[in-house]
């Protein structure tokens, strides 16, 4: 699975949730993560429609996860 995460370095959620979701990741070699850039990657920000709330969590069927979390809505997230 492809999963896109759109974040920012001065956004607080951002970093709580990449701490938070690190190690579901590291353990999950099904998941392909591509990270963008809010400030930098205008286009795929634009392409995607992502609004004001970050960070944003993409799946390939369109599902999103936006926001702070835990790790276990995380996980529900991408197991569903």
């Amino acid at each position: 699975m492809k999963l896109i995460r759109i974040g920012a370095s001065w956004c607080s959620s951002c970093l709580i949730m990449k701490s938070r979701v690190s190690d579901i990741l590291a353990s999950r070699d099904d998941i392909e993560v591509i990270n963008y850039d809010y400030d930098f990657d205008e286009d795929k920000v634009e392409e995607y429609q992502v609004g004001d709330v970050l960070p944003v969590y993409i799946k390939e069927d369109g599902s999103r996860l936006i926001g702070e979390h835990t790790k276990e809505e995380f996980i529900k997230f991408i197991e569903s």
